[in-house]
């Protein structure tokens, strides 16, 4: 996150004060938010990557009040309750499981027929999925991966419906 930030001119005008680990527990991301609220006072928006720390950071801000934002990776179940424009969390992302399922049976698939061994730069066939091609890259952690795609976002508009899928 910091290096698209660092990247991105949309990002031009966001200054990172701070960068805090809540090791994906509720407790520790509940410790984390309440400092970065005592540390910096002016803070205006926390970015969570975990459906834990995202969740732990928007019932901190929803029980104080704050004027803090949040948004992040979560689970719509869990956020529904911290979602709209004067709440805490205007929207937030998560790539959708159902997709997330399909993509890793067509993989499973595609690797016991042998069409593909997990080598970065191999492609094949997701049958009916969106983006039915898909290449194998590297991971940053030398390993190799497929990315789905881009994250679905959860607001206002649909919050309610995907809070009863997952």
């Amino acid at each position: 996150m910091q290096n698209v930030m660092e990247s991105d001119e949309k990002y031009a005008n966001l200054e990172l004060v701070d960068i805090v680990y809540g090791d994906d527990e509720p407790q520790p991301s509940t410790e984390q938010t309440q400092a970065l609220l005592q540390n910096y006072p002016d803070l205006r928006l926390i970015c969570a990557p975990t459906t834990v720390g995202i969740n732990a950071a928007a019932k901190v801000l929803q029980d104080q009040n704050s004027d803090v934002k949040i948004t992040g990776l979560g689970m719509p179940s869990e956020m529904e309750a911290y979602v709209g424009e004067d709440n805490v969390c205007p929207y937030f992302y998560l790539w959708n499981p159902i997709d997330l399922g399909e993509l890793a049976a067509y993989t499973a698939m595609a690797l016991v027929a042998g069409d593909i061994t997990g080598a970065a730069d191999e492609t094949f066939e997701a049958g009916d999925m969106e983006n039915s091609l898909y290449t194998i890259v590297e991971a940053s952690d030398g390993g190799t991966e497929i990315i789905l795609g881009e994250p679905f976002e959860f607001n206002p508009d649909n919050i309610a419906e995907w809070a009863d899928v997952f």
